[in-house]
């Protein structure tokens, strides 16, 4: 659907070089990498607001123009959905949502905007002018914006920054029905790894501005290439063993078995679905381990990889 053949950005610098990427139809991508790597350009890319400096971009085997050639920039089968929010300010709510939807019928219309107005939870304020919402609120609007507009391509950046945890997972699993039901594609950018678990099938790490990895995600997540991509992905745990740095998360233990780890118990916060506790090695390594209760009385483990 979306192929990226031999990508160079250059500023001062080369933001991004040599990436080639085939983004699959009714796929769902997560993007890593540290900050000021090159996620959101990329993500600009593929929505045709920036121009690549080398190479070219290809979406439905057609040439992606940029705003270099295109008067007016962007496509309506592609949407980002960023920090910008890229809202009509003076203009309602409800007006933002409707101004996607002109090419429907009437009713149809009224119906959609119903139905994302109740999405996002922005029914009460539907006569409020953009730029009077919060920064959440403006967020939630231009979730429903890019929505309406029924897009084949859906690229989010950080898109859950602004939302509290019920409205996060609300939208998310409206995104994955979305996903199975329509086949629409979705690119996620966040600063928070973990948050791709169980929502996107691949993810793309990206280092030194290029793409390093492509692998499903539970892949990247149970064995990263290394201890900076594995961070990416959330906790992490790194000790040495036999001279060599074994990575695991914090669930890939048993307690005791036959190769064990002497461990001394520290502390233990409980988050309410999990415990985490936390742990030195006789090597004075901090680690930390989830369970459904306080392992204080735990005096050895042993890695269980998954």
């Amino acid at each position: 659907m979306l192929e990226l053949l031999n990508i160079g950005i250059k500023r001062d610098d080369w933001v991004l070089r040599n990436v080639n990427l085939t983004v699959e139809k009714g796929e769902i991508y997560g993007i890593i990498g540290k900050s000021g790597v090159g996620k959101t350009t990329l993500l600009k890319l593929m929505g045709g607001l920036i121009d690549a400096t080398e190479g070219h971009v290809l979406f439905q085997n057609k040439k992606l123009i940029g705003p270099g050639e295109k008067l007016i920039p962007g496509y309506e089968e592609i949407q980002l959905v960023n920090q910008d929010f890229a809202l009509e300010p003076y203009h309602t709510v409800e007006q933002n949502i409707k101004e996607k939807v002109l090419s429907r019928h009437k009713e149809d219309q009224k119906e959609l905007i119903e139905q994302f107005l109740d999405l996002v939870e922005l029914k009460d304020i539907r006569n409020r002018k953009a730029h009077l919402l919060s920064g959440g609120e403006q967020q939630r609007l231009a979730f429903a914006r890019a929505l309406a507009c029924e897009p084949a391509v859906l690229l989010l950046d950080e898109p859950f920054v602004h939302l509290d945890q019920r409205l996060r997972w609300k939208i998310s699993n409206y995104l994955m029905a979305l996903n199975q039901d329509s086949k629409t594609t979705i690119v996620l950018v966040s600063h928070d790894g973990s948050e791709m678990m169980g929502f996107a099938h691949k993810v793309i790490a990206i280092a030194e501005n290029s793409i390093q990895r492509i692998a499903p995600t539970k892949d990247v997540f149970y064995h990263p290439s290394d201890k900076n991509q594995g961070e990416l992905m959330g906790v992490i745990n790194s000790i040495s063993i036999d001279n060599k740095f074994v990575l695991f998360r914090p669930n890939e233990y048993r307690i005791d078995g036959n190769k064990s780890i002497e461990v001394n118990f520290e502390a233990a916060i409980d988050t309410g679905l999990m415990v985490c506790n936390y742990f030195t090695t006789s090597k004075n390594e901090k680690i930390m381990l989830t369970a459904s209760m306080v392992l204080d009385k735990v005096k050895f483990i042993e890695i269980a990889k998954k």
